[in-house]
């Protein structure tokens, strides 16, 4: 058996022959895959690895993956199709790639030909890696749904009854789905104030954020071919940041008895890198215990999670202006959520609907119990009634124009190499 047979790929041992920074997102135990614009303007598949992108068309044009992967799936310019080609090629890829990066690996991708291979990351001009046919944000956090349900049931018991049987979600716009970076326009809907006798149509005054992980389907399913809990795992290729952007006045008039629409679909911001399940399982926690037992087909008899820490930062206009950094507003971590990926999947498709490559499925808001761990300004200020206050001496309730927030995540546990997700930023603009 090879050296690289017997090595792990997650090994917090192993170094690539490329500088990696010890605080890097990217070590070679990471290797996530995303899209970037190539020289000539052309979408090309990469994988991020240090302050670098390895650029998949290139190093398959050479024909380094031909006995694993088919040029075409590496050559295309989105991940769709790959995607659809399922762990039996997610994985011999990622340990190609692993082995032409690694010191003491194969040595083909260092002979003269590497410049052409690899692009610097910063500068380069990344895209949403995958085509969204459909978005799911469910509402899997039990602390956010209990925070929300004080707020607006304050006499009444905070979660709904049908909340712990059943992974609650909504159907979101795939098609404004943003990559990190992008800026996001104020949205305009009817809003209405309280005790007030009609709404009004104006910018939302009540903008806030959502702090969620979301994962990326793989191969789909037929119609009116669930997909079985036991099997999820095989039809989730990762998972990326997503800030799930909301206002909350739009939200509150139009959700009942419906739910939430426009209120929700203006944007949607998402990391540019799909941190891969491989690259996770160090970090695989056991899930939190569900009581009451879920139903049959929600139920694992080994569920679980992933420790993944989350934060998000705020900074003002005002704050860049003057050169104060941002503000963590919020950390919390991803292991507790109370309905695990598999579940949302399972429960997705258990009445037939189908799934396919590229879709995207989101967690709703991450929060904790502590304080600072809320994941979306309506429980960090509860509704307003308690300002964030900034290191400049502003404060904040909801978001004003020119405000900036940044989702992180990473993972660090002992024994494993830390790994990250890169940023979910977006600039908030005044609505037109």
């Amino acid at each position: 058996m090879s050296v690289a047979a017997e090595q792990s790929t997650t090994d917090p041992a192993l170094q690539s022959w490329l500088p990696v920074s010890p605080e890097s997102d990217f070590p070679i135990q990471n290797l996530p895959f995303g899209c970037f614009l190539a020289a000539d303007g052309t979408p090309h598949l990469g994988v991020a690895i240090g302050d670098r992108i390895v650029d998949l068309h290139a190093v398959a044009v050479e024909g380094f993956f031909d006995d694993c992967c088919g040029r075409a799936l590496l050559q295309a310019t989105t991940l769709n199709a790959f995607l659809g080609a399922g762990a039996d090629v997610w994985s011999p890829v990622r340990r190609r790639l692993w082995d032409l990066l690694r010191v003491g690996g194969d040595a083909r991708l260092r002979n003269g030909r590497i410049e052409r291979m690899l692009v610097k990351r910063d500068g380069a001009a990344l895209r949403v890696p995958m085509e969204i046919g459909d978005y799911v944000d469910f509402y899997s956090s039990i602390e956010h749904a209990t925070n929300l349900g004080r707020l607006f049931r304050p006499d009444a018991e905070p979660l709904l009854p049908n909340w712990k049987w059943l992974p609650v979600g909504y159907h979101g716009r795939s098609a404004t789905i943003v990559i990190d970076g992008t800026p996001i326009r104020r949205p305009c809907g009817q809003r209405k104030a309280p005790g007030a006798s009609a709404p009004e149509f104006g910018p939302s005054r009540r903008l806030d954020i959502e702090l969620e992980l979301g994962f990326t389907v793989g191969p789909g399913n037929e119609l009116g071919r669930p997909i079985a809990i036991g099997n999820a795992a095989n039809h989730i290729f990762g998972f990326v940041l997503v800030n799930d952007w909301s206002a909350r006045d739009i939200q509150a008039w139009e959700y009942q008895p419906l739910g939430p629409f426009l209120g929700k679909s203006f944007a949607t911001t998402i990391s540019p890198w799909i941190v891969t399940l491989e690259a996770l399982e160090p970090f695989r926690v056991p899930a939190t215990r569900q009581d009451p037992a879920p139903l049959d087909y929600l139920a694992l008899e080994r569920n679980s999670s992933y420790d993944i820490h989350l934060a998000a930062d705020l900074q003002t206009r005002r704050m860049h202006e003057r050169g104060v950094p941002p503000k963590r507003i919020s950390q919390s971590t991803f292991g507790g959520i109370y309905w695990t990926a598999a579940q949302q999947l399972a429960h997705a498709t258990v009445n037939g609907a189908v799934t396919r490559p590229g879709d995207l499925f989101a967690s709703g808001t991450i929060s904790g119990s502590g304080t600072g761990t809320q994941g979306s300004l309506i429980e960090l200020t509860w509704n307003g009634e308690r300002p964030i206050q900034l290191p400049d001496g502003e404060s904040r309730t909801f978001l004003e124009d020119g405000d900036e927030v940044t989702l992180r995540g990473w993972c660090e546990t002992q024994g494993a190499r830390r790994i990250g997700f890169g940023m979910a930023r977006g600039r908030v603009e005044p609505a037109t």
